[in-house]
């Protein structure tokens, strides 16, 4: 098993950033490949990012457009969520999620199928 605890969250203005960051536990945190997700309320679930479990390669959600950037930290088990430019409609809950298996490639690594461990979400909203 593999815990997730994020934190980072808050309430800014837009323009300004974030850091967010999600702390792993229970497993070897480096054989994960490590992703980002959102939910605005009364809308789905939205892919944000993800990086390889070898960090060698990031994907990002199409409206993410420059303004993020996801990053590991194998030494202190943590994912982080760096987030400039922040807009109204980045508002939402962010969920850490975690590859279901250890040491593979994603096949859809913006589908949510490819995670099988999540956290419980901090919230993040942006004041206009």
């Amino acid at each position: 098993q593999v815990q997730l605890v994020e934190s980072g969250g808050g309430l800014v203005q837009a323009g300004d950033s974030l850091r967010l960051s999600c702390a792993a536990s229970g497993r070897t945190f480096s054989n994960y490949g490590m992703g980002w997700f959102r939910q605005a309320p009364g809308k789905e679930r939205e892919f944000v990012a993800t990086i390889t479990w070898t960090g060698a390669t990031t994907y990002y959600g199409d409206f993410v457009k420059g303004r993020f950037t996801i990053s590991r930290d194998n030494a202190k088990n943590t994912v982080y969520l760096q987030m400039n430019s922040l807009k109204p409609q980045d508002t939402a809950a962010y969920y850490c999620a975690a590859q279901k298996y250890e040491r593979t490639f994603y096949t859809y690594p913006e589908s949510a199928r490819e995670y099988g461990y999540w956290g419980q979400g901090t919230q993040v909203t942006v004041s206009s």
